[in-house]
């Protein structure tokens, strides 16, 4: 368990949560429970399985609990941090995270003194930092956090995110990849060409990678008309791309558009509570969308 985030899945929960999954579900590959969705032949409690970003924990720990269990998942992966990249938000938490200062003054980036005395502390300095940091231009994101590296002063890690070798172990343990684009930018917050750069090159990227179309998408942190706008939903589409998934909430019916179909995040760590988190979810309608 990681104490700076203690609510989020580690391996023994993931691997309880599968269980779970698969009492209560039949679980089918992402591409195969759109078309049957829209062919109308979807079963009764069908789920797709989803991961973001391209963590290496996903082919070392995620991967052979799927297999255990029998399941299929599909990988979102933001090309750029492949192969030793790090993403800008696992920069401020790893900076926060091995910082041995007692606080960081970040005043010269406009992000005020942080004390770090405390596992809350940090936490609480780790929340400040990306909330604020998250919607910057990418530029100006990327300064700030090249500050707050700065000025911890630690040697960060380069092992986070997938290698090449191991998108392609996904691939070839029958995993579906999925593309999030390069740089996992906020995509309303780029200019429009900029925008679809960064969608068909990281389809084009992953494509080289597994030797095979690239046909799902996911919107970088996937808030509609927040994170992504109508014209990146086009982008999509023309990019070649056949369905799309956000991370608005419900689930996804007939009338779900494919482009942007919803998920759901399973952080509960009880059954219970995780059991009714999945009922509220199934009776929420779907409407938000761009």
């Amino acid at each position: 368990m990681d104490p700076l985030f203690p609510g989020e899945q580690y391996v023994n929960r993931f691997d309880e949560t599968l269980r779970w999954i698969g009492r209560w579900f039949r679980v089918l590959p992402l591409d195969e429970a759109i078309a049957r969705l829209a062919g109308g032949t979807l079963p009764s409690r069908s789920a797709a399985i989803t991961f973001d970003d391209g963590y290496a924990d996903n082919a070392t720990h995620a991967l052979p609990l799927l297999q255990r269990h029998g399941m299929t998942a599909t990988f979102f992966i933001a090309t750029s941090f492949l192969n030793g990249g790090r993403m800008w938000n696992d920069s401020i938490i790893e900076s926060v995270r091995l910082c041995e200062k007692g606080s960081l003054d970040l005043r010269d980036a406009g992000l005020g003194v942080h004390p770090l005395g405390s596992i809350a502390q940090r936490q609480a300095t780790i929340a400040s930092l990306i909330g604020h940091i998250k919607y910057l231009d990418t530029q100006a994101r990327l300064d700030a956090v090249a500050r707050l590296e700065h000025q911890a002063e630690v040697q960060l890690p380069t092992d986070l995110m997938m290698s090449d070798l191991q998108v392609r172990q996904l691939r070839d343990a029958g995993m579906q990849i999925g593309a999030h684009t390069c740089s996992h930018p906020i995509l309303a917050r780029l200019p429009d060409e900029a925008a679809w750069q960064e969608i068909a090159d990281g389809k084009a990227a992953l494509e080289s990678i597994v030797a095979a179309p690239v046909t799902m998408f996911a919107y970088p942190n996937g808030k509609p008309n927040t994170d992504y706008l109508a014209a990146h939903v086009r982008m999509v589409k023309e990019a070649g791309f056949t369905a799309a998934v956000s991370t608005a909430s419900g689930v996804s019916t007939s009338a779900s558009d494919a482009y942007q179909l919803p998920r759901f995040t399973p952080w509960n760590r009880s059954r219970t509570r995780f059991g009714l988190s999945l009922v509220a979810n199934l009776r929420h309608v779907h409407s938000e969308a761009v």
